[in-house]
């Protein structure tokens, strides 16, 4: 079984504590986010967990405590951008910080299993081609040596980011300049080490060097896990994403890095209700369990080839 944590919310920065309580319990609950009453208990035993993998902006407050994971597989996609506090205010300076939990994080693990996101990119007044392009080269100097890939793609419009965007002014590029962009990423993404993939996007960009991603990737799974995998293409991603299925252990609306483009919360004011139910030594990451849930064991799909 593979374990997303999570592209629902930010794990690593916010509930680490809870997470490695998880671990030491040995299991875990998460809601089914279409019915709330329906509660799935997964096993988080090392014997049927192949890999997790984190997604984070911050993992800083989970890198003490990296050794519990000791008989886990497992890799970080990091997200790490050009925007301020007016995008992601609750991401701390890259500069002054980021960075260098970046390449702390690559230290502790080893760069193959850190992964660079500069996603989602947008365009405004503000964030225009050309600023992406100095701020991405001047983060792809700084993580040279500490990654080997980075994955880009660009701002999606959904019901809970539409209102923030428009706001923003976004716009987007014709396709001649954004191939032109595209390119020129890729080649400083190469001058760096780096590898460059699309997440989830229709645009077919391997005209400019970049090749169509997969976040839960197989081949880097095998790598790390160093024996076969099986597994089919997730069906509740959208059709452009080529990730393999796993399981998101998140909630959506516990997300605090209040991200203007983020698809995960509804409102600031729901995420402040959901934070204040979060209690470390739930199974749940929001709230607890209650007396109508109906609560299952999720069945186990395995997906190492050896385990067949």
């Amino acid at each position: 079984m593979i374990i997303s944590a999570s592209r629902r919310t930010d794990i690593p920065n916010y509930y680490s504590r809870w997470f490695y309580n998880r671990i030491k319990e040995g299991f875990l609950c998460v809601r089914n986010p279409m019915n709330l009453r329906q509660v799935s208990k997964i096993s988080l035993s090392p014997e049927v967990i192949d890999c997790i993998v984190f997604w984070t902006k911050n993992p800083e407050p989970m890198i003490p405590g990296l050794d519990m994971l000791s008989l886990y597989h497992y890799y970080f996609q990091f997200t790490l951008t050009g925007y301020g506090k007016d995008i992601e205010p609750g991401v701390p300076h890259k500069k002054e910080k980021m960075l260098s939990v970046f390449q702390k994080l690559s230290q502790t693990i080893g760069s193959q299993r850190v992964i660079w996101r500069y996603d989602p990119i947008l365009f405004t007044d503000r964030y225009t081609p050309d600023y992406h392009l100095r701020a991405f080269e001047q983060i792809a100097s700084s993580l040279k040596g500490y990654t080997r890939r980075c994955v880009i793609s660009f701002v999606d419009t959904y019901t809970k980011n539409k209102k923030a965007l428009r706001q923003l002014h976004t716009y987007d590029l014709k396709e001649a300049r954004l191939l032109e962009f595209a390119k020129v990423l890729a080649d400083i993404a190469g001058i760096n080490g780096m590898s460059v993939g699309s997440c989830g996007e229709a645009a077919d960009l391997s005209c400019c060097g970049i090749e169509h991603n997969c976040c839960i990737d197989r081949m880097l799974i095998e790598e790390i896990c160093g024996y076969k995998i099986k597994g089919r293409k997730d069906k509740n991603q959208r059709q452009e994403c080529g990730c393999m299925e796993s399981l998101d252990i998140g909630a959506y609306d516990t997300c605090k890095n209040g991200c203007l483009y983020c698809y995960a919360n509804y409102s600031r004011e729901r995420v402040n209700r959901s934070c204040m139910l979060c209690d470390p030594d739930s199974p749940l990451l929001c709230g607890t369990l209650e007396a109508e849930d109906q609560v299952r064991d999720r069945p186990i799909k395995p997906v190492s080839v050896h385990s067949e």
